[in-house]
């Protein structure tokens, strides 16, 4: 195993991967809470990021509802904490398969009557917002009004119940971005993960060649939608709240799938690095604007879509292929 980690991965690649890990488990103890947070923002957007680029990066299926995965998580994992004391790691437990059931209806209904490219896309919506408004209206979890955890304050942290600092949840989904990492690695170099490239570049060909498009797409699905599922799980115990408009916008869905874009579609390290260009440039200019006391509605929206302008005129496959060319680094890694 610990051979397929370092396949393809330079020596220079190795040490600065090493260094950045540490580096990564030290800084906790050299900032605020306020950097904290942002850095636990990072991580959970390069999580979902990485869990998306399954789906899309690696076999080639637009999703633009994967705000869907996120919800069910959240909720699933929120209700059996609030009504039936069921600790979030068990509710992660209920979390993946329910999340995995219906990223599996969808890819079932898309795949088996043949809904692809922008027609799948418009499909993830259409669930993503069945759910919204489904939730809306389920009372059991607060409907419109909101769903919440109980909030207790901690002098030690609880890391079953996920109840403690922002120190604690900084590890916790910095654990989640490093073990999404190495599952990605392995899956983009294991036989499906080959599959699923022939896929994405030309599913035609791919079958002709015998490959089962419809079966490595379900799958690449049900994975993708699973691990999505345990972030929801960490933003409702982060958070403490819920409600059906903020975890189910379209809004949502977009902001996860950006990181991949920026940092590079299909590669490993894309999605991390887009998290930390995105998310950290986002707070500096908030922060900026702050202490000029200037106050610009939509500010990070139009930030954003310069950023994905400038990234699709001047690096179309994503800013880490070209970073990691000039590092002498794995093109695609």
């Amino acid at each position: 195993m610990i051979a397929r980690l370092i396949e393809g991965t330079s020596r220079r690649g190795l040490v600065l991967l090493a260094l950045l890990l540490a580096f990564l488990i030290l800084i906790p103890f050299f900032v605020n809470d306020y950097l904290i947070t942002v850095l636990i923002l990072i991580f959970y957007f390069a999580f979902v990021g990485q869990a998306w680029n399954i789906m899309m990066g690696f076999a080639g299926q637009l999703s633009l509802g994967h705000a869907l995965y996120v919800g069910l998580g959240a909720y699933t994992s929120a209700a059996l904490y609030v009504h039936f004391g069921v600790g979030p790691w068990i509710g992660m437990l209920a979390a993946i398969p329910v999340a995995g059931a219906l990223g599996a209806v969808i890819g079932f209904l898309a795949f088996r009557f043949g809904v692809s490219g922008v027609y799948f896309a418009i499909l993830t919506i259409a669930f993503c917002e069945f759910a919204r408004v489904g939730f809306d209206h389920f009372r059991w979890v607060g409907g419109s009004a909101g769903f919440f955890l109980p909030v207790a304050q901690y002098s030690v942290n609880d890391l079953w119940n996920l109840r403690g600092k922002p120190s604690m949840f900084y590890y916790v989904i910095l654990g989640f971005t490093v073990a999404a990492f190495i599952i990605c690695h392995l899956l983009l170099r294991s036989r499906m993960g080959y599959f699923w490239q022939a896929i994405r570049e030309d599913e035609p060909a791919a079958r002709a060649l015998g490959i089962n498009a419809f079966r490595y797409k379900m799958i690449a699905v049900v994975i993708s939608a699973g691990m999505t599922s345990l972030a929801g799980v960490f933003f409702a115990f982060f958070y403490n709240n819920l409600f059906p408009e903020q975890v189910f916008h379209i809004s949502r869905s977009i902001e996860m799938i950006l990181a991949p874009i920026i940092g590079g579609v299909g590669t490993l390290f894309g999605p991390i690095l887009g998290a930390v260009i995105l998310t950290g440039l986002s707070e500096t200019m908030h922060e900026i604007l702050h202490l000029l006391g200037v106050d610009v509605p939509g500010a990070k929206a139009v930030f954003y879509g310069i950023c994905l302008l400038v990234v699709i005129v001047a690096l179309p496959d994503g800013v880490w292929p070209w970073l990691s060319r000039r590092l002498g680094l794995s093109e695609r890694k």
